[in-house]
């Protein structure tokens, strides 16, 4: 059986990736700190869960070993500081460090989940620049075969984009202050997504490549929250902040919103014209088609997940 090393895969598109890998036959290693919080991927027959320290070279070396390909979805929203070196260690130096363990095992072929928007020289903030250097250090890498990502804002029944909107909107409130709330996305469904990722990671045609992935439609964030609260029939007057959402992202807790979030919504997370999913023959859903079916039956009780995931990443 074919190996295949899953780097992030216990976040939320590594999970939903893993099941299409096991499905086309491929056995998959995952390296996680947390190996006992994540069980409910044990239940694939063809994943090995291993306790490793990704960011310690000697350890990702050893996860690598017997591969013949490698997926990267290690990344962060948010950091602890504010001076962009926990990017730097997610988004810069762990690449580093992944591009001298494939080379220490022959590995060839690399996918990498990007950011749309991301650009080492003019991203507007921390995350987009750090996500932009990687992309360089990975395609700059001679013997590597890289194709990147880069998706708008992925959703999905198990994300923490949309359930942390519901969990905030269930909050008993008659106002709901919306930072960034003109800010455009086109929202993606992760499992188009992964289509296009098990559509590439076979084909030499893509090496090389940078596709950017976006959903069919354009919201911004206020439309989004509006649509959700709708779905989960609670009235809430939303307040876009404007360029106030910088103060917000000085006194929200970082997981929530921060500065560097703020300055990244002043760049749209839209596509337009470069859209590339159409070039696969995959017609992206819109939020409509996705989300009524797992909001409208929730309860905060099931919204408990995500929280629990974002507590215990291993990234």
């Amino acid at each position: 059986m074919r190996k295949i090393c899953l780097l992030g895969g216990t976040g939320f598109v590594g999970k939903h990736l893993a099941h299409r890998l096991t499905k086309a036959g491929w056995q998959i290693r995952i390296p996680t700190r947390q190996r006992e919080q994540h069980r409910e991927l044990l239940l694939f027959p063809s994943v090995e869960m291993v306790s490793a320290d990704v960011y310690d070279q000697e350890q990702l070396n050893a996860q690598l070993v017997g591969c013949e390909a490698v997926i990267n979805l290690v990344g962060i929203l948010n950091e602890t500081g504010k001076e962009g070196t926990g990017f730097r260690k997610a988004h810069v130096e762990f690449p580093k460090k992944l591009i001298a363990a494939c080379q220490a095992n022959n590995i060839k072929r690399l996918l990498h989940l990007s950011a749309l928007n991301a650009d080492a020289k003019q991203g507007k903030s921390h995350y987009l620049r750090t996500k932009g250097e990687a992309e360089d250090l990975l395609h700059a890498t001679e013997d590597l075969h890289v194709t990147s990502f880069r998706p708008s804002v992925i959703f999905g029944e198990d994300d923490s984009f949309s359930n942390l909107l519901a969990i905030l909107l269930r909050v008993p409130s008659p106002v709901f202050m919306l930072p960034s709330g003109y800010a455009k996305l086109a929202p993606v469904w992760v499992e188009d997504v992964v289509d296009m990722m098990m559509q590439t990671l076979d084909n030499p045609e893509h090496y090389g490549q940078h596709y950017n992935l976006c959903g069919p439609t354009v919201y911004t964030l206020k439309e989004i929250v509006a649509y959700i609260a709708k779905l989960l029939e609670v009235k809430r007057y939303i307040i876009p902040l404007g360029k106030t959402s910088y103060l917000a992202g000085l006194v929200l807790p970082r997981k929530l919103y921060s500065v560097d979030n703020y300055l990244s919504s002043q760049t749209d997370n839209v596509c337009g014209d470069n859209n590339h999913f159409s070039e696969f023959g995959i017609k992206p859903h819109t939020i409509e088609m996705i989300m009524p079916k797992y909001f409208t039956s929730s309860t905060p009780r099931e919204f408990y997940s995500v929280f629990r995931n974002e507590a215990h990443r291993a990234l």
